[in-house]
Order: structure tokens, then C-alpha cells, then sequence
């Protein structure tokens, strides 16, 4: 299986603009937030891999950054061998039909002043592809294969007449139809009621199959990442600290923050007690990370060297990578 992408050192600061007196006590160094801090991976053809961490570690950002909607401070994202910061905004313009965008709230995605087939449809605009009446039958193509029936009705609506699930299929609809082969899904469940997660994600999976697709799966629920993603990459305060197959990193996590985030996920059976000890604390600020392993001030396993020197994101099994001093 080749790779698609190849993500490497990627990094990414956003500059805080504070006010005069706040430059003044900073010496008139300006702040930077570190939100995405040195990241490598790789995204093979055809696979789900996900990306999972709690708020503010940096996912949605690095999902941005692979389709080049921000731009990176420093890094490569190559994409069928091709790095993306080195071609030109035209090029990028024609290659975004094969790399498309689940946002993670359709409401604030969809426009209120467009029908359900004019914002499918306009991607279809955009890049010039066929005319008036052949881009409306391909729109109520995908609307029937993504289960938008009946089609020819619903065509006409508008997002507030729709369900939240219809919505959440609207958006899906119209990141497939310019046919990518390419997807970053940004936590396209998360707004979803509970009784239609399980069948967006079906959707998801069947989609990959039909469509031939490779998802950036970005998810806090490490529950919904065992049955879609085929790896995962786990993040924390802008670093990858594990990645491996989901068989592996379920089986045998190795970083303490996989574990923690393993401890949080719901066990059916009431009598069942969680024997791990349970991470405390908040994480810490990103323009102001914590020297070392930025874990270690919430690690209960931390030890003096975890202070001083970044750990490397090194293999400890075939296929399994892990950012921890650890044996």
C-alpha cells in the first residue's frame, strides 16, 4: 500500500497579538502559540487513519494544514510525492476537487441562503465541471447514494427544514461530489445526536468502499476511532506521543496518555473496576508548553529526565510508535 501523504516536522505557531504593556513585560517578545509542534506521519491509499486527543492538542489544525487551508511555519506535506507548499495557489485551487473537508459542525458549514442542491452543487461551480443540468443530476446521484430521499424533494430545501442527520449527510454529499479521493472528516459526529452516530458512521464506511476514499479520520472518542480507523495516531499539545494499528494500540498502549485516554472510555459492565490510575489536571497552556514531555506535569509515571529533553517517536513493536522514556 503506497502512501498518499507524508507528513514531516510539520509545524505550526499562531501569533498571540497582545496588548502594548503585555509586549512590555514580555521583554517585546511577541506569543506564539504551538499548535502543531514537529509532526510526522504518513496517510497510506485507501486506509482511515485517525487522530485522536482531547480538545486543544492540535488535530483539527493539523487537518487543515494537510489540505494547505493555513498555512505551516516549517515542515513538508507531500502528496503523491509532491510537496504542497512548493506548488502554486492555481494548481492547489484544481487539486482541492480531490482533497475535500467534513467540518465538524454542518450547521455553520452549510449557508442558510442556499438549497440543499445549490451547496452540494457548488463545488461542482467552482471548479467549471459540466453544465447547469448535468451538475444537477450528478447532485441528485449522491444525494440517493448517501441516502438523501427522496431526492428530488429534498433538492429544493433549505438546512433549517432539515434534521441534524440530513444536514450531516448534506455536507458529506457535497465534499464526494467532485469525486476526491481524499477526505479530512473534523469530528463529523460530534454534533450528531447519539441515535444517528452510529449510522453516519456506516454511512462513512460504506462511502470508503463505494467511493474509493482515504479518510484523516479527527476524533476525541477513541471508541468511534476502534471501529472506522484502521491506525491511529494519538495527540497531545500539538505532538504525536503513540501511533500504531488499532489492534495494537488497543491491545497494548504504551504512552500514559493512551492509556488515560483508554480509561475514559465507557464500560458497559457496571462491576467492572478500572484498575489504571486516572490522569489528573487540565492540559497545559500551548503558548507556554511544558519543557521536555509536555506530559509529564499530568504523568503519573513521570521521572526527572521527562523534564529535560523532548522524547523521540520511536518504534517499540513493527508498525507501533511511541514519544516516551518508558521501558
Amino acid at each position: 500500500m503506497s502512501d498518499l501523504f507524508r507528513v514531516t516536522r510539520l509545524t505550526k505557531e499562531f501569533s498571540v497579538h497582545g496588548s502594548v504593556l503585555d509586549l512590555l513585560f514580555a521583554g517585546g517578545r511577541k506569543s506564539v502559540v504551538h499548535a502543531v509542534d514537529e509532526v510526522s506521519f504518513e496517510i497510506r491509499e485507501g486506509e482511515v487513519l485517525g487522530l485522536a486527543g482531547e480538545s486543544g492538542s492540535g488535530k483539527s489544525t493539523t487537518g487543515r494544514l494537510l489540505l494547505r487551508l493555513i498555512e505551516p511555519t516549517s515542515g513538508s506535506i507531500e502528496y503523491r510525492g509532491r510537496d504542497l507548499r512548493h506548488i502554486s495557489r492555481r494548481e492547489m485551487e484544481s487539486l482541492r476537487r480531490k482533497l475535500q473537508v467534513v467540518f465538524q459542525d454542518p450547521n455553520s458549514s452549510l449557508s442558510p441562503r442556499m438549497s440543499v442542491g445549490q451547496a452540494i452543487g457548488h463545488p461542482l461551480a467552482i471548479h467549471g465541471l459540466g453544465s447547469a443540468g448535468e451538475r444537477r443530476d450528478r447532485v441528485l446521484e449522491v444525494m440517493v447514494r448517501i441516502g438523501l430521499t427522496p431526492a428530488g424533494f429534498l433538492y429544493r430545501k433549505y438546512p433549517h427544514q432539515l434534521s441534524g442527520g440530513q444536514c450531516q449527510r448534506v455536507v458529506l454529499a457535497r465534499a464526494l461530489v467532485t469525486g476526491p479521493e481524499f477526505i479530512v472528516a473534523d469530528e463529523p459526529i460530534a454534533m450528531a445526536d447519539v441515535s444517528v452516530r452510529a449510522l453516519i458512521l456506516e454511512l462513512m464506511k460504506r462511502l470508503k468502499e463505494e467511493f474509493n476514499l482515504t479518510y484523516l479520520f479527527i476524533t476525541h472518542d477513541l471508541a468511534t476511532a476502534k471501529y472506522l480507523c484502521d491506525r491511529i495516531a494519538i495527540m497531545y499539545l500539538g505532538r504525536i506521543v503513540e501511533l500504531g494499528s488499532r489492534e495494537e494500540l488497543f491491545a497494548r498502549p504504551h504512552h500514559p496518555y493512551t492509556r488515560a485516554l483508554l480509561d475514559a472510555v465507557p464500560v458497559p459492565d457496571p462491576d467492572q473496576r478500572r484498575t489504571r490510575e486516572v490522569v489528573r489536571g487540565e492540559i497545559p497552556s500551548a503558548i507556554q508548553p511544558p519543557a521536555g514531555c509536555h506530559f509529564h506535569p499530568r504523568c503519573p509515571f513521570a521521572m526527572p529526565k521527562c523534564r529535560e529533553a523532548r522524547p523521540p517517536l520511536k518504534e517499540i513493536a513493527p508498525g507501533h510508535l511511541s514519544a516516551c522514556l518508558l521501558d
